[in-house]
């Protein structure tokens, strides 16, 4: 668990992919958010059952990826709450996640049973949304989906970054409708110029900060060096 300052983080690794599931809550008013929700929604509301005071308000979504977004509608349909984001130009992936699930699992990947569906609320940049006594700040991330978004905190400077950029790594761009240029204008910037002092939780594998990023990731290096010349 990450505890901030009058926020709770917990982590909750799903799927084949091993995606990172973000539970956050604010410990004031106990309104809940979950990011992210690929799969194992059994796994998800027994952990909140059995973690107290957690009232869950909505669904957050990165992006339209099956590991990410894959058993948010029936997590929605279960427990009657609505799912917000990513932005709209994701709606091409959610269309097709019946499809991708199947594709996986005939690679042996056993993703669950999913279903293709809208969001109760597309996201924009620039939007923002209330958790407890929390602002949630959106910015629009391109590259590696056209839709993918990243959520954000000024005041504890934490930020769920979904898929574009890992610790020393950054997201795929070869997916349909990625863009390696998008990609990288989404972290230099969108992402890195929020500060170095910025807290990330990935999509997958380990948290970072953007200062450790803009340190050591091979992968941001030549496009800083670009823009310093």
């Amino acid at each position: 668990m990450l505890k901030l300052n009058n926020l709770n983080i917990y982590v909750l690794p799903v799927t084949p992919f091993q995606q990172n599931c973000s539970v956050v809550q604010c410990t004031k008013t106990f309104e809940t958010a979950i990011i992210d929700p690929g799969g194992e929604i059994d796994n998800i509301l027994h952990f909140i059952k059995s973690t107290e005071n957690m009232q869950i308000k909505y669904i957050l979504l990165t992006h339209g990826h099956l590991d990410h977004c894959g058993q948010a509608k029936v997590l929605s349909d279960k427990i009657n709450i609505p799912i917000y984001g990513p932005q709209k130009e994701d709606i091409f992936w959610l269309n097709q996640l019946e499809q991708r699930q199947k594709s996986y699992t005939a690679a042996q990947y056993a993703f669950e049973p999913t279903k293709n569906f809208i969001p109760d609320f597309w996201l924009e940049e620039g939007q923002q949304l209330r958790l407890g006594n929390h602002i949630i700040d959106i910015i629009h991330t391109p590259g590696h989906t056209p839709g993918h978004i990243v959520f954000y905190i000024k005041e504890l400077k934490i930020a769920w970054v979904g898929d574009v950029i890992f610790k020393q790594a950054v997201g795929r761009s070869d997916f349909p409708r990625g863009n390696i240029d998008d990609l990288m204008h989404s972290i230099i910037k969108k992402l890195l110029v929020l500060g170095d002092d910025y807290t990330f939780i990935c999509g997958h594998g380990e948290i970072s900060t953007f200062g450790h990023e803009r340190k050591y990731n091979p992968y941001i290096q030549p496009y800083l060096s670009m823009k310093d010349n």
